[in-house]
């Protein structure tokens, strides 16, 4: 048995998936009925989907989802343990989910699983358009069963960055086929092998037919790691997204030692610049990203022989993206005013990788609400596993109270300006936690550094803009240039 060919439409303009969410299938669904790749953040859906249905799924789309999941049985166990009809009292905290480990129980690895299609099917609904699912790489131990959850509901493409993806072109084959698959874990202090994997036959038991493998886009900064990728069948991708610098969310660091500006931004130079004829001598498709939000910078992106490019902070900042109305309204009031900063932050993830944040005052990026905030990691996506002896693995998290930190083994210095990005980006689209002391987690936002497109957008739509707006913008239907 082999994986069902699949050769989708090469898109011009691919949706980033931005943040947790803040892709959110509506916003993907948009941009797939305007005929580009809309596509899904695959971050912590899991959460996404059982906080969902305990704030009663009042508009009723995921049980509409999940009474399409082809495991029956499966999508009832999620709504016993998180539906709540009517939705629970905004005071109380949300019912915890189970956090990421090597070793996952399978009620973690059937909510997993059910959040990934819920919102690849509902990007999905009612429309012939293509999808896809962006994954981090670095969240290695969530991606076996996110992905099997995704290709449940037919996703289109399949794109991953923030890390070295070689494993993955494998693991979609293996998942095709309903085989049991997974990748490898980058465990500190480890002195064995370690792998996450997913079995299909533990939640399907052999009763589907064999699933479309969808095309998968390595996300890279540079011709040298896309060239790596592409050297054997096993770890090729089928295109590559080449992300600029200006791109928001986690970017790669600076080759060659960390040096950082009067601000505490990565200061990047010539040897992190992609060299575009050697990457189109590899003879794979590819697009980029960061800093490609006009007309004019789309055309320039042509040029170098790219099919097309990804865009960001243009659909985060649009009407139809899943940040809340207040965090839009806020950082719509800067871009207007000018005011609107986003920051290179080398220190904000726990990952270690710099993270673009914007500046909004009642938001984590404000020292004061930072510093108001208690440590606490308990959605945990972003932890290192480590080496506690051989096989038995420890997790930590630099932006866990320092304390506990350093006592699992931790470099005090590696806690040093770390937010709690996990909670951050779920309250900024109205999923945040409220605490039973009564706090209620401030949110956090990631847009590119380039605002170029979002300023002339927001000048011609001052009440905002939505996708096909944005489309229409960027690829000069709308009769105007930046």
């Amino acid at each position: 048995m082999s994986p069902t060919p699949f050769t989708p439409k090469l898109p011009t303009i691919i949706q980033g998936g931005m943040g947790v969410a803040v892709s959110s299938w509506h916003l993907a669904r948009e941009v797939s009925m305007a005929g580009e790749l809309g596509v899904v953040s695959g971050t912590a859906l899991d959460v996404v989907l059982a906080r969902k249905l305990q704030d009663g799924d009042l508009d009723g789309n995921c049980r509409r989802a999940l009474a399409a999941f082809p495991l029956p049985e499966v999508a009832d166990h999620v709504l016993e343990r998180y539906y709540i009809e009517g939705g629970k009292e905004a005071s109380k905290p949300y019912r915890p989910t189970p956090t990421l480990g090597l070793k996952q129980n399978l009620a973690a690895q059937e909510l997993a699983v059910a959040g990934n299609f819920v919102e690849v099917w509902l990007a999905k609904e009612g429309h012939d358009g293509i999808v896809g699912i962006n994954f981090l790489e670095k969240i290695q131990m969530a991606t076996p069963a996110a992905a099997y959850g995704a290709m449940l509901a037919d996703v289109d493409y399949v794109l991953m960055g923030a890390g070295i993806p070689a494993e993955i072109p494998a693991m979609l084959n293996d998942f095709a086929i309903h085989q049991e698959s997974g990748v490898g874990v980058d465990v500190a202090d480890g002195t064995i092998k370690y792998r996450q994997t997913f079995d299909p036959q533990l939640i399907e038991g052999d009763t589907l037919p064999p699933l479309k493998r969808p095309f998968f886009l390595a996300i890279v900064s540079s011709h040298i790691l896309a060239a790596f990728l592409f050297k054997t069948e096993a770890t090729r991708p089928d295109g590559f997204v080449i992300e600029g610098i200006p791109a928001g969310g986690h970017n790669t660091p600076p080759r060659g030692k960390m040096q950082l500006n009067e601000r505490g931004e990565p200061i990047y130079g010539p040897r992190d610049v992609c060299d575009f004829d050697k990457l189109g001598e590899l003879g794979l498709p590819f697009w980029l990203a960061g800093g490609c939000s006009t007309p004019e910078q789309v055309q320039d992106a042509l040029k170098t022989g790219a099919r097309g490019v990804q865009i960001g902070t243009l659909f985060a900042l649009c009407n139809d993206s899943g940040l809340i109305p207040h965090v839009r309204n806020s950082l719509h009031s800067k871009l207007a005013d000018g005011t609107l900063d986003v920051k290179t932050d080398a220190l904000a993830s726990p990952t270690g990788f710099p993270f673009k944040v914007a500046q909004l005052e009642d938001t984590i990026s404000n020292e004061e609400v930072y510093q108001a905030r208690e440590r606490l990691c308990d959605l945990g996506y972003l932890r290192t596993p480590y080496e506690r002896s051989p096989g038995q693995v420890g997790y930590r998290c630099a932006s866990e109270p320092v304390d506990i930190y350093v006592r699992k083994g931790g470099d005090i210095e590696a806690t040093v300006g770390r937010k709690c990005l996990c909670n951050g980006l779920m309250s900024s689209i109205g999923l945040g936690q409220t605490r039973p002391d009564g706090y209620h987690e401030a949110a956090l936002s990631t847009l590119g550094s380039d605002l170029t497109g979002s300023r002339v957008m927001l000048s011609r739509h001052p009440e905002g803009w939505t996708a096909h707006q944005a489309i229409d913008f960027v690829l000069g239907r709308s009769g105007a240039s930046a």
